[in-house]
């Protein structure tokens, strides 16, 4: 996928935290410690430092959602963080995301931390995320 199709898609996907740009995403895909999963209609993007791998946004355009396309990008995440050399992965996620919380407990991430009024909702409120995390060395 290019950076302009990644930012479209996340822009179908999020208000909070804002949709990232183009060149956001191109600036990103540059470092080499940044991975990209794909799928069509998805995407997964993370980032492995030492141990620990981050899953930096995971969409799915909402056309595509509920046929499993986000479990298996969240799959490929795991899978490419530990070829990598990543023991354990985190993410975080906005307390109201509902699907997404589910998603992850599904695959076994567990809440860690939360960080409180960590996001600027668009119509100006704060709200807080959690902090996942996953020892990916457990099969």
């Amino acid at each position: 996928m290019t950076p302009q199709q990644l930012s479209e898609i996340h822009g179908e996907c999020f208000t909070l935290p804002r949709p990232w740009s183009a060149a956001e995403f191109t600036d990103l895909l540059k470092s080499r410690n940044i991975f990209l999963c794909e799928g069509a209609g998805g995407f997964a993007l993370g980032r492995v430092a030492g141990p620990e791998a981050e899953l930096l946004t995971l969409a799915v355009h909402p056309d595509q959602r509920r046929r499993g396309l986000g479990r298996r990008l969240l799959q490929e995440f795991e899978t490419e963080a530990r070829r990598r050399g990543a023991a354990e992965a985190f993410l975080e996620v906005a307390v109201g995301n509902a699907a997404a919380i589910g998603l992850y407990h599904a695959a076994d991430f567990t809440e860690s931390a939360v960080r409180k009024d960590y996001y600027d909702a668009p119509n100006g409120d704060k709200v807080s995320c959690l902090i996942l995390r996953k020892d990916l060395t457990v099969a």
